[in-house]
């Protein structure tokens, strides 16, 4: 008999952002993660200590993932982030960085956590209203009759993730296939609801990043000798298509625990393929020239259909099967029974294709709403980085599509929405405070240190020794090169704001990011002409950011507001 071990007590701690490991821990996860963020970004290689495959990132997606996390207050931040990225798949590390700030910053003001709670609810009602509302000076409406804005939202995307080490070329051009694929995601007529349809992305590992395209409908990767198999079909009208979810092997399916009682004389082999070739009879009758099953299909099965000269694919696997019933309009047949005709469906034609050294099977639909990403990339560290842009790239269109506008990026939305805080709570304290028991002073406080986490948040795309600066005019962020002469005229050091949007050359006066300045109102309204007009906007994703920041402030007010932690040793 085993030797049984004593039950150890749960281990209970109180006040668990004061103790060391948390003072410890919670800056460095922030430093890690600031020195990820934004175009100029630093990459991380994350590996097991004993073995494994190495991943070399700056996305909050791979890294959350990979990243150990022990404490129980650090788990409840990278929980919450990774949650927010998996359902918005963008501005991972935005939500971190300024959930990890805000913590810092408002511990430091000696506030009761109640306090700050209750004014940090304040200050994110005052940010989602003001980024909701048609004076918003930071938000763009975005115009589907034009591409330029859905363009540089990708772009912004794809050029903000160096590990997939881009050129500028290169950029341009997966930026250019990313909105290919989603219009052809786009259903030309529509009614009430808007479907959208499927974009898949098909590897193609060692081939250079511009050798990748689009193409509309589904590639099925082959060998070169199976495709030599397939008899050609020349047919003017469409195809029709048979789907199969189940196995056509002929296989005995698993019985569990019960057991088969077969006659003397009957052999289950024969049996099976009787059945399999009798549903080959069925689909010759019905006029299908396309079969398509999940799984494996039984070599005789398959001989008698090339003899009636129906194409038959097996092993498509099961990512396959919702975009090809989706495109195809079939119903996936899940037995060997009788077929029903409102099963089948149809493709508009099917040919072979080749890309580098890989054969496929394309599929081309009546109807353009599934489409197939092919991506290139010279190494598979690379390609799993681009093939997680690509992604994030896909859904942040979609989300646009649900809430068509987008917010300025490059730090510029961050100190905009410092500088509207610091006006709105220094000239109307009393419209926030309410009945709250909250003094101006304590609201002065907690908003200089929230807005001190926007700002600090919009200063850590400066990896390079530069200085930021804020324009007292629009709130926009600027920066200097840490080479730049000394010159009278700051204009000079200058060419355009964060975002892009403005150049230096109108009247502006700055101020250096993290000094003391007078509250100001930012311009509170953008020119559609200047959003129109201007070219390689750096854009974020509304609903993405906008989610971010709600997810960083309630996170961090369950953390500040947590007085015990209790873990089971056991």
């Amino acid at each position: 008999m085993s030797r049984l071990e004593a039950k150890k007590p749960s281990l209970c701690k109180s006040e668990p952002l004061t103790s060391e490991q948390v003072r410890a821990t919670l800056p460095v996860l922030k430093g890690l993660l600031m020195s990820c963020y934004g175009p100029s970004g630093r990459l991380k290689q994350l590996h097991n200590g004993l073995g494994g495959s190495v991943c070399t990132t700056s996305q909050s997606a791979a890294l959350l993932a990979n990243l150990p996390v022990t404490h129980p207050i650090l788990k409840i931040l990278t929980t919450s982030v990774r949650n927010h990225v998996s359902c918005f798949s963008d501005c991972g590390l935005f939500t971190a960085i300024l959930c990890c700030t805000l913590i810092e910053n408002e511990q430091r003001v000696g506030l009761t956590p109640t306090t700050v709670i209750k004014l940090n609810k304040h200050l994110l009602s005052l940010c989602t209203s003001y980024l909701k509302s048609e004076v918003c000076g930071c938000r763009i409406p975005v115009d589907f009759s034009r591409t330029q804005i859905l363009h540089c939202l990708v772009h912004s995307i794809v050029r903000s993730k160096p590990a997939c080490m881009l050129t500028r070329k290169e950029i341009d051009h997966i930026s250019a296939l990313i909105l290919r694929a989603f219009l052809l995601t786009i259903p030309e007529n529509t009614k009430e609801h808007l479907i959208l349809g499927k974009s898949l992305i098909v590897p193609l590992k060692g081939q250079s990043v511009t050798d990748s395209t689009v193409l509309p409908g589904i590639l099925i990767e082959m060998s070169g000798v199976q495709l030599m198999k397939i008899l050609p079909i020349t047919k003017p009208d469409a195809l029709k298509v048979a789907l199969f979810c189940t196995s056509l092997s002929g296989d005995l399916s698993d019985t569990g625990e019960g057991s088969v009682l077969v006659s003397p004389g009957v052999s289950l082999e024969n049996a099976a393929l009787d059945q399999l070739l009798n549903l080959g009879r069925q689909l010759v009758s019905d006029n299908v020239d396309l079969i398509l099953c999940q799984k494996v299909i039984h070599p005789s099965l398959k001989q008698f259909l090339s003899v009636h000269r129906v194409i038959a694919i097996d092993r498509v696997g099961a990512a396959l099967m919702e975009p090809l019933s989706k495109m195809t309009g079939t119903q996936p047949i899940g037995s060997l029974a009788s077929i029903s005709p409102s099963s089948y469906g149809s493709v508009k034609d099917l040919c072979m294709a080749k890309f580098g050294l890989k054969h496929f099977f394309h599929l081309i639909p009546n109807e353009m709403t599934v489409c197939s990403l092919l991506l290139c990339s010279r190494n598979d560290t690379a390609w799993k980085e681009l093939k997680l842009v690509c992604q994030t790239a896909l859904h942040v269109l979609q989300l646009t599509v649900k809430e068509p506008c987008v917010l300025l990026g490059g730090g510029c939305t961050e100190t905009h929405l410092a500088a509207y805080i610091r006006h709105k709570t220094c000239n109307e304290p009393q419209s926030i405070l309410k009945d709250d028991g909250c003094t101006q002073t304590e609201l002065k406080l907690i908003t200089e240190a929230f807005c001190s986490a926007l700002e600090s948040l919009a200063g850590s795309l400066e990896h390079d020794g530069g200085e930021v600066v804020t324009d007292m005019k629009y709130g926009h962020l600027w920066s200097i090169q840490a080479d730049s002469p000394c010159v009278a005229n700051w204009t000079d050091l200058f060419s355009r704001c964060g975002c892009g949007l403005y150049n230096s050359q109108e009247e502006l006066s700055w101020s250096f990011l993290r000094s003391t300045r007078h509250p100001f109102a930012p311009q509170p309204c953008l020119p559609q002409e200047a959003a129109n007009s201007a070219s390689n906007l750096s854009l974020d994703c509304f609903t993405a950011k906008l989610s971010g920041l709600q997810v960083a402030v309630e996170t961090a007010n369950l953390i500040l507001d947590l007085s015990y932690v209790v873990e089971d040793k056991n």
